[in-house]
């Protein structure tokens, strides 16, 4: 199996999903590759307290990159609709600033709900990638957990997509169970699969509330990429230390709970091969659900069941 590596560059980066983007590498199943990716806003240095403008990374497109700074896509060369993308999550280092942002009129609902709505302020973050420790500015520290905010497909419709909601076939699911040694499942919606990572995170809660996670470039996001021809998904799963996760993404949040509950029953009923009352019987019992963000305008919900809890 062979090992690639992906550097963010011109060639390399662009802020929205499509299929019509030509991948920049195609792989074989059983591949990895090496990214190093940009904090998700497209800087290219840390941020500062006194309200200094940062460089940025130029020259950007006005509409192919107005999301997140992504890199990719990659083609998995066999990749066809309806075959499922296993993405292995082996290795993660943050770099060694990061960003977190509260307030302000960009969320007005939730913001003017939480009395933030004047201004916006910002955590600044100084990571230690080795200790897995950051500070802020007024010496608060936190454990990092790091994750990618955002892997996924390009969805099968025409045009160019925003990086900001997550879709079936992935994209922004800001789960942070997805770390090191997790893996995530993706329905193959289009030809080479065509996959995007970036959005890195140096520590999230479920709901990612602010809006913001610690926002942070990645010195390093090593992933292997395996086709599996004969699973069939209709939303992601994910296989992670916190147990096996399906996700439901909706406007709704009540809705992204029934998607993503539907899914786990489906879970239930391959695996312990019971009927569909059975299988809610059981996710009553050892399944929790947990709200993976709200701030998406598409929110997510994620339903897990921990290892061992059915023998």
């Amino acid at each position: 199996m062979a090992t690639y590596s992906i550097e963010p560059d011109r060639t390399t980066l662009h802020g929205t999903f499509s299929r019509e983007y030509p991948p920049v590498l195609t792989i074989a199943s059983g591949d990895s590759v090496s990214y190093r990716t940009l904090e998700a806003g497209w800087p290219l240095e840390p941020p500062n307290t006194t309200g200094q403008a940062r460089r940025v990374f130029e020259p950007r497109h006005p509409e192919r990159d107005r999301g997140h700074a992504l890199c990719g896509p990659v083609a998995i060369a066999g990749a066809e609709p309806g075959m499922t993308l296993e993405i292995q999550i082996d290795a993660i280092r943050t770099g060694t600033w990061g960003a977190t942002y509260a307030g302000g009129s960009s969320r007005k609902a939730l913001n003017g709900r939480l009395g933030v709505l004047d201004e916006s302020r910002m955590l600044v973050w100084e990571l230690d990638p080795d200790a897995l420790v950051g500070r802020d500015q007024y010496g608060h520290t936190v454990a990092l957990r790091p994750f990618m905010g955002v892997m996924g497909l390009a969805p099968d419709a025409p045009g160019i997509h925003p990086t900001a909601p997550p879709r079936i076939c992935g994209g922004n699911i800001d789960c942070k169970e997805l770390v090191v040694g997790s893996r995530l499942y993706l329905p193959v919606q289009v030809p080479g699969a065509l996959f995007s990572v970036g959005d890195g995170h140096g520590l999230q809660g479920d709901g990612e509330v602010s809006g913001t996670a610690i926002e942070c470039p990645m010195e390093r996001v090593d992933l292997t990429f395996r086709l599996h021809k004969d699973l069939r998904l209709k939303t992601p799963r994910a296989e992670t230390a916190a147990g096996q996760i399906t996700f439901g993404f909706h406007e709704d949040l009540n809705e992204a709970t029934l998607l993503a509950l539907e899914a786990m029953l489906e879970l239930l009923e391959q695996q312990y091969g019971v009927k569909r009352h059975e299988a809610l019987a059981l996710a009553s019992l050892v399944v929790d659900l947990r709200i993976t963000q709200i701030v998406n305008g598409v929110s997510g919900v994620h339903a897990v069941l921990p290892p061992g809890a059915i023998k």
